[in-house]
């Protein structure tokens, strides 16, 4: 027969036994309300955008006030995505199977003061000549007009970088004065090795246009590069982290 100390041993021994999938040694298993949260700032905010309205041409975007961040890529570059990801919010920007469906540019609102935009792409889509050249010249306009843009990110696939429409985004900038930061989008399709040499072969020749241009690698599947890309943008729109 047990003694009432043998008792109260083996009641604590029943008490503390380890489950067969825990590590050892164990620790008491804190509540989740007591784990800490990360503070994501830029993540957070971002995640508040939503449409705000479409503009044809500058006289139709809103007022001139603020801040706001636009992306630009070539049809095809994965710029809809891109945008999908950074801000976490799946359906934001509309994405196509039909390259060059982006033919407005379109205004996301963060806050009252904050924007992202999406810029029309083209270069790879079936459309008139015409309209390129139309979509060229409201390009051009509202990068040199509008005084609350504060940076452009610019969208291609890593696999086709420095095409004609992204060389001219980047002479552009570099005659507006306007900093500029490079998704090379779609790394996931590449191998680690390829993917940094583009990488690096891509800043290499950007650093002789001026320091104002910046560049990365970036995949929507993987998430890869989404906080180096919040990093740009909190520092654009003046968020503190």
């Amino acid at each position: 027969m047990a003694s009432p100390h043998q008792k109260k041993q083996r009641a604590n021994s029943k008490k503390n036994k380890r489950e067969p999938n825990a590590p050892y040694p164990y620790a008491r298993k804190e509540p989740e309300a007591d784990k800490p949260k990360r503070d994501n700032a830029i993540a957070s905010l971002l995640q508040q955008a939503e449409f705000l309205k479409s503009a044809q041409k500058l006289a139709q975007c809103p007022p001139n006030e603020g801040l706001e961040v636009a992306f630009a890529g070539r049809s095809n570059s994965g710029k809809s995505s891109s945008i999908n990801t950074i801000t976490n919010l799946r359906k934001l920007a509309r994405t196509s199977k039909t390259p060059g469906r982006t033919q407005l540019i379109n205004f996301f609102g963060i806050n009252d003061e904050l924007r992202l935009v999406d810029l029309p792409g083209y270069g790879y889509a079936q459309v008139p000549e015409a309209m390129k050249i139309e979509w060229q010249a409201n390009m051009s306009e509202y990068i040199e007009r509008r005084e609350c843009l504060a940076g452009l990110i610019l969208v291609m696939d890593v696999r086709h970088p420095l095409r004609e429409f992204d060389l001219m985004m980047l002479e552009w900038s570099t005659h507006f004065g306007m900093p500029v930061h490079i998704l090379l989008s779609k790394s996931d399709k590449l191998k680690n090795g390829p993917a940094n040499s583009v990488l690096l072969k891509v800043q290499e020749e950007v650093a002789q246009m001026g320091e104002h241009i910046t560049a990365q690698l970036f995949s929507s599947l993987k998430k890869d590069g989404v906080d180096a890309a919040h990093q740009v943008i909190a520092r654009w729109l003046q968020i503190q982290e």
